[in-house]
């Protein structure tokens, strides 16, 4: 019945025009009237991306919906197509001296041309020939993107389409701000850390003493890790000639080609290169160095992703205890030396933190707990004291009033400090749920599934016993317990 109405409301008719824009606009492409091409397939856009949306809300079939944004999808390859031919075109036009670059102005015996010289010279501006220079910045991204991996704006929609989403504009506008820069552009990928990333990691985990910051670069990690009391230990792949508060220069190496000291190693805490190197740089930490703990800064598209083995050990085989979302994007972290307009950051990131348990493992899929967190009032409170190898996990977060309980650590806090009773009460219903589905389990692997002190955790295992809700089961790793 659905698609029966939304056939009357959506025209086959319509349809049809929009498939024959579709089919003109590429044939005007392709004959070079690029003008042409991208008016008639940005209307062909706009009237599927209409089909679509109107589909969807009088709840039409997923048939209906998807052929709608198949057109959208195409129309907007076909505009695509258009925008980086005009940027080509453009460029030349300005490396041939026949368009004024950015920042240029026209001029006459050496002086900048009055009104009426301007308006006989035969040198254009890009206001001349109707091209704004945001939109010609934004087709250059697009082009750029699309000339560094080709294939990249048909992967990105057909992603989209395959997903189920609306292949729009904006969405590959997303997509492609994060890869604004070639390859050459980025360089060793020094992109430094805003300070109130890594005070609100601070104020809610603590880490060893001492402190492996491995991807160091100028320094911003290293900073607030040093005011809030910690050693660290600074390395790079770049000398910068960065050093510790005490002189100490940093080491140089690749950290992947970087092995492991006698004994157990230091904690490590950084912001890795992004894209590929990330998963190595992640899963090289864990396989070799295997730290007791480790945060890594991480763009939240890591969550995702299941094609690189690399992503997939880190996430799956030995997946992150903890995840911090940001709520609020962080500040944008422009690239070593930028000096171009300030833009405000389109990605989401987050701290991913592993920690070793007992066992010497990281955990099992579906151990881990995802934190949202506001960076705008965190960044303020106090960092945990080092050494404490507690984390603020346990914490019941109230995001628009930064109220919290501390239910396992010493931490900052705006309650009055809880007793043993108040702690055993507040945590024993989220216990018995987990104990119910955990099999045989101590103490210490409660502890880390709810995020609770070790003393609550044994106060709340025998209250349980005591009400018979749990048994006892002696086994040669010694004293585990199991729901009755």
């Amino acid at each position: 019945m659905a698609e029966e109405r939304a056939i009357t409301l959506v025209p086959s008719a319509d349809t049809s025009a929009v498939v024959a824009a579709i089919e003109r606009a590429r044939a005007l492409f392709d004959d070079g009237d690029v003008q042409a091409a991208m008016m008639l397939s940005g209307a062909a856009y706009e009237q599927a991306k209409a089909a679509a949306g109107y589909a969807a809300k009088v709840k039409a079939s997923r048939q209906l919906i998807d052929k709608a944004r198949r057109m959208q999808a195409d129309a907007l390859k076909i505009e695509t197509d258009c925008t980086i031919k005009l940027a080509d075109e453009v460029d030349a036009a300005q490396s041939a001296g026949a368009v004024l670059s950015h920042g240029q102005n026209r001029k006459v015996n050496g002086r900048k041309a009055d009104t009426q010289e301007v308006q006989s010279s035969d040198l254009l501006a890009l206001d001349d020939i109707g091209i704004d220079k945001r939109r010609l910045a934004e087709w250059r991204k697009i082009r750029d993107a699309e000339r560094d991996a080709p294939g990249t704006v048909d992967r990105i929609i057909e992603t989209r389409i395959s997903a189920g989403l609306e292949p729009s504009r904006n969405s590959l506008r997303t997509a492609i701000g994060t890869r604004t820069a070639t390859k050459e552009e980025k360089g060793d990928q020094l992109y430094e850390t805003p300070e109130c990333a890594i005070r609100t990691l601070l104020a809610l985990e603590s880490f060893s003493p001492t402190v492996w910051e491995p991807a160091c670069g100028r320094g911003a990690i290293v900073r607030p890790l040093e005011a809030a009391g910690y050693e660290v230990i600074i390395s790079d792949l770049v000398d910068r000639g960065t050093a510790t508060k005490d002189g100490e220069l940093q080491g140089v190496g690749d950290f992947l080609d970087s092995v492991a000291t006698d004994g157990e190693g230091p904690d490590i805490l950084t912001n890795p290169p992004y894209d590929e190197l990330a998963n190595r740089f992640a899963a090289h930490a864990l396989r070799v160095h295997r730290p007791r703990k480790m945060a890594l800064l991480l763009n939240l598209n890591f969550l995702a992703g299941f094609d690189d083995p690399e992503r997939c050990f880190v996430m799956d085989e030995c997946p992150p205890a903890r995840i911090y979302v940001f709520t609020h994007r962080l500040p944008m972290m422009h690239r070593d030396g930028w000096d171009g307009p300030k833009a405000s950051s389109s990605m989401n990131t987050a701290w991913f933190v592993w920690e070793q348990r007992d066992d010497g493992t990281y955990g099992q899929p579906g151990d881990t707990r995802m934190i949202r967190v506001l960076w705008d009032h965190w960044q303020n409170e106090p960092a945990l004291a080092p050494g404490d190898g507690v984390n603020g996990a346990g914490r019941r977060i109230d995001i628009s009033s930064i109220i919290f309980e501390t239910s396992d650590d010493e931490g900052p806090r705006t309650t009055p400090r809880l007793s043993l009773e108040e702690r055993v009460a507040m945590n024993v219903d989220e216990a018995a749920e987990w104990m119910a589905g955990a099999g045989d389990f101590d103490a210490g692997q409660l502890r880390r599934a709810i995020g609770i002190r070790d003393t609550t955790a044994r106060a709340i295992i025998e209250a349980l016993w005591k009400q018979e809700r749990i048994v006892c089961v002696t086994n040669v790793d010694g004293e585990k317990w199991r729901w009755a």
